[in-house]
């Protein structure tokens, strides 16, 4: 907002007040208007919080004397637009350009009349933006803004166990975050009607110089970046605007998910400030081992004992899935303890929907006590095989290397 628009502007009406109210009817109106409009009642609303802005810069300067009093001196100069010089000037009235006289205009007076050149008596320079800029605390850039702010990011760690992992859930989560005060509706102010932030005129933020001509922005430390504060601090959040608060809420787990992983949850963070977007959840997922399955990716493993007898000969084994009924597998005859078997589909789920397949890893199972005809059968094998070494190749292999 330039100067020129402060000078035109009726701060007055803004507030609903005459040019002679006083102290007392300027912050009674504010008060009023400031809680109707307070972003924080009207979420969602741009109207209110542009009305809401409007007031606040309004109730600024209408509310302090000083700058009250150079405003009604400025608006009664160069409040029709034109400029009115007093005898001595060229005699009669005549009307400069406002344009002009705020920059961007020629720099030379109009006909009929003249002022004086850049730097010369009657001369404005670079226009009077840089002149009326410390008078109401505001660049020629524009007024204050009090933006909206987003809500704070929130971190949360739930524990599921090896099934709810696969399968997804639904988990109850309680978080503890700083949400707006309700005892003053996220003001900070007792009265719900928080000013604007002298030092930052509303921005929330302040330029300090980082050399070479550049400049770096930093929240502002009076207001804490919120652009407001307090006339009256609230007691309970102490005029930050802001009270912790606990929640519970269902959150919804995909299914697939591994130990350690992090889920984002957009916008189920702290809630944000004047109609600014909510934080992300992030949420840290813990999973605990299951007694039969493992887990390998998007494949689930698992290790089934044969006896000597299935492993030598052959034959179909039956093998338990997580969740579902068995699986038969084809067990080829002469297969050795560790190999692997693949049961498709038998898996964790993948990101598309479809899952991945169960490990099936054989685990030859040695009887430990013997008698009768098994173990006469066994003293019978011994003797048929004899001859045979089966650590002969590893010898030879060892001695070659």
């Amino acid at each position: 907002m330039s100067t020129k628009d402060f000078i035109e502007k009726d701060y007055y009406k803004v507030l609903g007040v005459p040019k002679d109210a006083t102290e007392a009817e300027i912050k009674k109106a504010y008060r009023k208007l400031a809680r109707e409009n307070h972003p924080d009642a009207n979420k969602g609303n741009t109207k209110a919080e542009d009305r809401f802005k409007e007031i606040s810069e309004a109730n600024d300067i209408l509310g302090d004397p000083k700058k009250r009093k150079e405003y009604d001196e400025a608006r009664s100069l160069f409040g029709n637009g034109g400029f009115r010089p007093g005898p001595g000037a060229g005699g009669g009235s005549f009307n400069f350009d406002l344009g002009d006289l705020f920059g961007g205009g020629p720099q030379g007076g109009p006909q009929g009349g003249t002022a004086g050149g850049a730097g010369g008596p009657g001369g404005f320079g670079g226009g009077l933006g840089d002149v009326f800029g410390g008078l109401f605390n505001r660049g020629a850039q524009g007024g204050p803004r009090t933006q909206p702010r987003r809500g704070q990011d929130i971190e949360s760690e739930v524990t599921l166990s090896f099934t709810e992992a696969v399968d997804g859930a639904t988990v109850p989560l309680r978080m503890s975050s700083q949400q707006p005060c309700k005892a003053c509706s996220g003001t900070g102010d007792k009265n719900g009607t928080p000013r604007v932030c002298p030092t930052c005129v509303g921005t929330g933020q302040v330029s300090r110089g980082g050399g070479g001509g550049f400049s770096l922005t930093d929240p502002c430390v009076d207001c804490k970046g919120r652009g407001l504060i307090a006339q009256d601090a609230c007691e309970v959040c102490k005029g930050s605007g802001r009270a912790k608060s606990s929640r519970t809420m269902q959150v919804r787990i995909p299914a697939g998910v591994s130990n350690g992983q992090r889920i984002r949850l957009r916008g189920k963070g702290a809630p944000g400030e004047r109609g600014g977007p909510g934080g992300d959840l992030y949420v840290v997922v813990h999973v605990d081992p299951h007694p039969v399955f493992g887990r390998k990716g998007d494949n689930l493993t698992v290790t089934v004992p044969v006896l000597f007898t299935e492993a030598a000969l052959g034959g179909e084994i039956k093998v338990p899935t997580l969740g579902g009924p068995p699986v038969t597998l084809k067990l080829p005859a002469g297969t050795p303890g560790g190999r692997t078997m693949r049961a498709r589909g038998k898996g964790a789920v993948r990101k598309d929907g479809t899952r991945g397949d169960l490990l099936v890893t054989v685990e030859v199972s040695v009887p430990k006590d013997l008698e009768g005809d098994a173990k006469s059968a066994l003293e019978a094998y011994r003797k048929t095989t004899a001859g045979e070494d089966p650590r002969a190749e590893l010898f030879k292999a060892a001695k070659g290397a």
